[in-house]
């Protein structure tokens, strides 16, 4: 799990491996099954996520009680309910294992004391946070200016793993259309 973490890390900032040691020093390993929740609304966030093997699922459940995908996590990626982990307020989305997940999590006194400690920490979160911000805006701009197929083409293209382990069920909640819709979509 550790060298994976390094991995990840090192496409970004070079570490020794001192400075490795105590970046890892401030993670927590831990399983979670599959529908296994790392986060559920209204309990406290306290940790972000960094997904060693498996998959996630981030939702939002609006009043009606509709559940709305935020995003998917697979392997190298980070995801937490963050605003609620940052501000330390209650969770307002679920963080969900669509697949037997194992990852590192990190809690917000800890990632502090990381990025503190040695900053080109800061600089590692900082990039990772603008490509998160990108890929945020990305999705959005498609929702707004462009059709289910160059939706399902774009997801295609850029995470084709996610087609290839994704229940078309949660594929299609997540594209914005119908499984039908999908199943037309993707013949």
């Amino acid at each position: 799990m550790q060298q994976q973490l390094r991995a990840h890390i090192e496409r970004i900032v070079p570490l020794t491996d001192d400075e490795f040691a105590f970046v890892g020093s401030h993670f927590t390993a831990r399983t979670f099954r599959r529908h296994q929740f790392l986060i559920q609304p209204g309990e406290p966030v306290r940790y972000f996520y960094f997904v060693v093997q498996g998959l996630l699922k981030l939702v939002y459940t609006d009043d009606t009680g509709k559940p709305h995908i935020i995003s998917f996590a697979l392997e190298d990626w980070w995801e937490s309910d963050f605003q609620a982990f940052y501000l330390q307020t209650p969770a307002t989305l679920s963080l969900e294992c669509v697949e037997p997940t194992e990852v590192l999590g990190i809690t917000l006194a800890d990632y502090r004391r990381m990025c503190a400690g040695l900053p080109k920490m800061e600089h590692f979160f900082l990039e990772k946070a603008l490509l998160g911000n990108m890929a945020a805006q990305n999705r959005i701009l498609s929702f707004l200016t462009t059709s289910a197929q160059q939706r399902y083409e774009q997801l295609a293209r850029r995470s084709p793993q996610l087609i290839r382990r994704l229940p078309k069920t949660l594929l299609a909640s997540y594209l914005g259309v119908s499984r039908e819709t999908l199943s037309r979509l993707s013949g």
